[in-house]
């Protein structure tokens, strides 16, 4: 790749079957950019299409690629619940400003096993009243599973949104051990 830009840039990719259904994880040469949930034929083309276009890329499946290797590992040490914290080079490139901001806190700050608030989230950022901002945040996060916003709930202890469907985030949490039922 040249630094002019004149080969577009190589995106690999690989559907994983994981306890919440099939997963589509996507790297660049920076890192996993992208995972889809629900990924069958139709989701995982449109997903593929959208980040083509986004990235302009040439997307190449490629499960055995070393730019994947690593993430379909800790995936799946993760999903067989002998993995608690993602070690991987992550590409950012899909989010931007505020949500960027947000999301790297909860990838940082917001361990296996617990949850946040949205507006405490909102606080830890410096922006207190930026819940719904957050929420927003979490719904654009390219990065679901691995930037865990299955981790942030209401702060009435509602299980609030999630962009892979509420029983996808019920298992999630389930698997982190996390009691379902105040949140419920």
């Amino acid at each position: 790749m040249d630094s002019h830009g004149e080969d577009r840039q190589q995106v690999v990719w690989a559907v994983v079957g994981t306890g919440i259904g099939p997963l589509l994880l996507a790297a660049t040469h920076d890192g996993l950019v992208n995972v889809v949930f629900h990924a069958t034929d139709a989701v995982r083309d449109r997903a593929l299409a959208r980040l083509a276009s986004r990235l302009g890329a040439e997307l190449v499946e490629a499960p055995g690629s070393p730019l994947l290797t690593e993430a379909i590992r800790q995936v799946t040490a993760y999903f067989a619940g002998e993995r608690r914290v993602f070690e991987l080079p992550l590409d950012w490139s899909l989010v931007s400003g505020f949500n960027r901001q947000v999301l790297r806190e909860l990838a940082s700050g917001v361990p296996y096993g617990t949850v946040v608030g949205y507006g405490e989230l909102a606080g830890r950022v410096g922006q207190p009243g930026a819940a719904q901002a957050v929420g927003m945040a979490m719904g654009a996060n390219p990065l679901p599973v691995v930037v865990p916003c299955h981790r942030v709930v209401e702060s009435g202890g509602g299980i609030g949104g999630f962009g892979g469907g509420l029983e996808t985030k019920r298992k999630l949490l389930a698997l982190e051990g996390v009691l379902p039922e105040p949140l419920f």
